[in-house]
């Protein structure tokens, strides 16, 4: 992409750019598609007493074996299951193309910056891809299967029994992955408002308590088990991030002095 371009030839070129994403992330949804045996023997894993978490939270002693459940998954629509298949295709999809995304969004900005700063930008990028994927990961081996344990085996009464829908467990996985995943970014974002200068350590320390609060309360929502131990897991990850971000901050405004 060259500077000499004008608007309208910039925009030719993104359309490119976004042609070649959309390939990408076509095929690999069909990909996804066809792998349906594999690929949800790996989301509906949770919904068993047989996952490896609760194997492994049984063996150390922090479930007893009189705790491990068994809840079923309905549906109840004639095109659900296909619909489903359909939209479990597209999100793996798009997070299997998000590298590619990523590089070619890059490709399409990169002619417009300085050397140093496609060197911070790759960094960046790369970091917050992995910090994204983290959250994912944790939401689904930890987060995820301990909010539906609780809410797939509460009952009001003993007479009712639960039998969840599969369209619900789906939406409720898949917005709890991308929740975690982005609040997993935000040692990334903390460390961009400090390049531009718009946060910094000492705003980060003031509003410390703050940040507790919102931890708490943000780990309350995503988890509304009120179980201590599952809230626990959910709130110290969110603040080890919130304070991975203030060692991130005073790492930039150490550099800052240096370089002035």
């Amino acid at each position: 992409m060259s500077d000499n371009m004008t608007f309208w030839e910039h925009l030719d070129e993104l359309k490119k750019y976004l042609v070649r994403i959309i390939v990408v992330t076509l095929l690999l949804m069909v990909v996804a598609f066809v792998l349906k045996t594999p690929i949800f023997d790996i989301i509906l894993a949770p919904q068993s007493s047989d996952f490896v978490t609760y194997r492994l939270l049984e063996k150390v002693g922090l479930l007893s074996s009189d705790s491990l459940f068994s809840v079923n998954l309905i549906n109840t629509g004639l095109a659900a299951q296909f619909i489903t298949h359909m939209r479990v295709s597209l999100w793996v999809g798009v997070i299997g193309a998000l590298p590619y995304i990523i590089y070619t969004l890059f490709c399409f900005v990169a002619p417009a910056l300085y050397e140093n700063e496609k060197r911070h930008a790759s960094r960046f990028v790369v970091s917050g891809y992995f910090m994204f994927m983290l959250g994912c990961l944790l939401s689904y081996f930890v987060i995820f299967p301990f909010t539906f344990r609780f809410l797939g085996t509460y009952q009001v009464n003993g007479m009712v029994d639960n039998m969840i829908n599969l369209s619900s467990y789906i939406s409720t996985m898949l917005s709890m992955t991308v929740m975690m995943g982005a609040v997993f970014e935000i040692p990334m974002l903390c460390l961009l408002f400090a390049r531009i200068g718009v946060l910094s350590s000492a705003t980060m320390v003031t509003y410390r308590k703050h940040a507790i609060v919102v931890v708490l309360i943000l780990a309350a929502v995503i988890t509304p088990t009120g179980d201590p131990f599952t809230l626990s897991l959910v709130a110290l990850p969110m603040w080890g991030l919130y304070e991975l971000g203030l060692r991130l901050v005073r790492i930039v405004e150490k550099r800052q002095i240096v370089t002035t």
